[in-house]
């Protein structure tokens, strides 16, 4: 790659950028995933409490198990989303740069020809 010729460089950035949008879209599911898991337990807890499940003990750990791994991949995919929003910012700050830093030429109105 030449110094003068930044396309390479702005193709590998913008592959890279299409790769972050992809892992920020499996991101988000996460988080509404884990969102759900959390409202399921939280449900499913104050089910077993009032005594709508002859459960008991069991659908009441289980529910505070899914309420805490809901919490925790809420926590972890929100951390990383937002490391995937910093570093795509950063990669289009770069591909806008090198992109005015081309020497682009106007092209001017060229006569039409007709057959």
């Amino acid at each position: 790659m030449t110094e003068d010729d930044p396309t390479d460089e702005i193709s590998e950035i913008e592959a890279r950028i299409e790769e972050l949008a992809e892992t920020a879209e499996r991101c988000r599911k996460f988080i509404l995933a884990s969102k759900t898991a959390i409202a399921g337990g939280v449900a499913l807890l104050l089910a077993t409490m009032l005594g709508l499940f002859g459960f008991g003990q069991v659908a009441a750990l289980g529910s505070i198990a899914l309420v805490l791994g809901g919490i925790v991949s809420l926590g972890s995919n929100v951390g990383t989303l937002r490391q995937i929003d910093s570093d795509m910012s950063a990669a289009e700050a770069r591909r806008s740069e090198l992109i005015s830093g081309i020497d682009l030429r106007v092209v001017g109105e060229a006569p039409v020809k007709l057959m």
